[in-house]
């Protein structure tokens, strides 16, 4: 593997880690509203006990399945960008 294969499956990895902990933030947030534990001083909607270590920790194992499925996918499979029909066709440059 060269290094410019390297820089784009962390960039890859990088993008899908971030968009899945997007949708993993939410999961079990109770707010002190909620909860009826309201700090003084702070929103009725801060969560009580986020969890955010929990959440790193399933991120990174999520976004590590779904990189793979997209490496085979695009390495493996036969499948290109081409074959997408959302995407723009890439035509070589001369």
């Amino acid at each position: 593997m060269s290094l410019t294969d390297f820089i784009q499956a962390a960039a890859i990895y990088a993008v899908i880690w971030w968009l899945v902990l997007f949708a993993v933030l939410p999961w079990g947030v109770r707010s002190q509203g909620e909860m009826g534990q309201t700090v003084p001083g702070t929103e009725d909607g801060a969560p009580v006990r986020p969890l955010l270590l929990r959440k790193v920790i399933a991120t990174t194992i999520t976004a590590a399945v779904i990189y793979v499925g997209v490496h085979w996918l695009l390495n493996y499979s036969g499948v290109t960008l081409n074959d997408i029909p959302f995407f723009p066709k890439f035509e070589p440059v001369r």
